[in-house]
């Protein structure tokens, strides 16, 4: 399939879909023409793109263990890919760490606004 037809299988544009394979996400074939052309694989590791970046984990991190996910009727994440687990637990503990420094900086921010209102 050619990238209108991953950008209407998948909701994503042209631009993000060229950024993903800029980042070693996908790899379209390359026609003689330069066009690319996707495969349906492409539909899924597109889908699964998207809700791991929705997770908060980094394109870097993706890219370690995309070649895991198969087909629709999986988990995006499926267990037996090895480095998954421990990838997740990693970008869990850096996102606790920012919401507890966002938090802090909340608190002082408060204070500072409570004493500026009195």
């Amino acid at each position: 399939m050619r990238i209108g037809d991953l950008v209407q299988a998948t909701g994503v544009n042209r631009r993000l879909l060229r950024y993903y394979e800029e980042q070693g996400l996908l790899h379209p074939v390359r026609l003689a023409n330069g066009y690319r052309e996707y495969a349906e694989s492409d539909v899924v590791a597109v889908r699964a793109i998207r809700a791991l970046l929705a997770a908060g984990l980094p394109t870097a991190v993706i890219a370690t263990f995309l070649h895991c996910v198969h087909d629709q009727d999986e988990p995006v994440v499926p267990r037996a890919c090895p480095t998954v687990i421990s990838h997740l637990r990693q970008e869990r503990a850096r996102i606790t760490e920012t919401i507890s420094r966002l938090e802090t900086s909340q608190r002082e921010l408060d204070a500072l606004l409570e004493a500026a209102l009195r």
